[in-house]
């Protein structure tokens, strides 16, 4: 593997954080209220210079106080979804894992709703509600795991084709339990959960919950990161990279937590937006090569540049009316799905 400098690495991201740029911009400007791109640059320097006031009460409630946020949200989803999947598909040597398939989306969906429920008849404070709501999503999302993992193991050892079987039991149980908590629901918090869980980033967030949830994705993120040299080695198997010296249980340790951190963050604030992780690490994977030193963070911009845009596609091709954004990545991602799966069935 050749050897990477800071200067190439920032390269390949300042590519990926330029068509990003892109992205939001085209993003703002589509929607059911059409924004010329001239006024929309304009009003954007306008805003980061401090003369907001000059805007239209119309214009700023739609593209600051509507789009920009989810716009934001996407990119935080996006980026999660997208690392965690590198990461797992990394650790387990498997391309199909990512945390939809994987049902670590599904555990992170019951956990989150579990939480919702609990906050809902406990009638605890909106801070407390909203942080409980992610620690929810997480430990549903690290038992999936732990039970995808443990099925997936014979003698030691991981087999490829056991652990997708026991990922998708686990999706189907686990979307059992979803259908039977949301039947416990009123009619009308039903009807919005399942929107949610299709995949949602409309939904606005305090300001304490973003902030707890940029923290969270850069901790879990920099702690893969440091793991990056040793997924690389752990290509080979665990049993080579035992043997160079690679600490597999801190790995695995690091990985399982960080990855179901990021699910977990995600799901609690979109609902379950499947193929992100498995689609996005391919792409960059081809274009980037597989050192993950590289691919962790270009991943990362990766699945904000995907999101964002399918987003953008998911309000705008019913409009007035949206999609919900999980269906629009479920269009792209299973014909990829597909495609990989019969690559390495041939």
């Amino acid at each position: 593997m050749k050897p990477l400098t800071l200067r190439s690495l920032l390269i390949r991201c300042g590519i990926l954080a330029a068509v990003l740029f892109v992205s939001v911009f085209i993003a703002l400007k589509l929607g059911a209220v059409p924004v010329s791109l001239y006024g929309l640059g304009r009003d954007i320097i306008r805003v980061a210079l401090g003369y907001s006031s000059d805007l239209s009460t119309d214009y700023r409630l739609i593209v600051f106080d509507i789009r920009m946020p989810r716009i934001l949200l996407a990119i935080f989803v996006g980026a999660s979804l997208s690392v965690a999947g590198t990461s797992f598909q990394a650790l387990l040597r498997n391309p199909l894992a990512d945390p939809y398939v994987l049902g670590v989306s599904s555990g992170s969906a019951v956990g989150a709703i579990l939480a919702l429920i609990a906050a809902q008849h406990l009638d605890l404070p909106p801070l407390v509600s909203g942080l409980l709501t992610p620690l929810g999503a997480f430990l549903g999302g690290m038992a999936t795991i732990a039970a995808v993992y443990f099925l997936g193991r014979r003698e030691g050892q991981i087999e490829s084709g056991t652990l997708l079987l026991a990922g998708i039991i686990c999706v189907s149980f686990l979307s059992g339990i979803i259908t039977f908590l949301l039947n416990t629901l009123s009619l009308r918090d039903r009807g919005g959960m399942s929107f949610w869980l299709l995949g949602e980033l409309g939904t606005p967030l305090p300001a304490s919950l973003r902030w707890f949830l940029v923290l969270g994705f850069f901790v879990a993120a920099a702690a893969i990161y440091t793991t990056a040299s040793d997924l690389n080695l752990l290509l080979s198997g665990e049993q080579e990279a035992m043997h160079l010296g690679v600490d597999i249980d801190r790995v695995r340790l690091v990985v399982y937590i960080g990855a179901s951190v990021l699910t977990g963050l995600a799901v609690s604030v979109s609902g379950a937006i499947g193929f992100v992780g498995l689609l996005v690490p391919h792409i960059m994977r081809v274009i980037f090569g597989p050192d993950h030193r590289v691919l962790l963070p270009t991943a990362a911009l990766g699945g904000a540049i995907v999101l964002v845009l399918a987003d953008a596609l998911a309000r705008t091709v019913v409009a007035p009316t949206e999609i919900p954004v999980g269906a629009v990545t479920a269009i792209v991602g299973a014909p990829l799905f597909i495609y990989v799966l019969r690559r390495r069935s041939a």
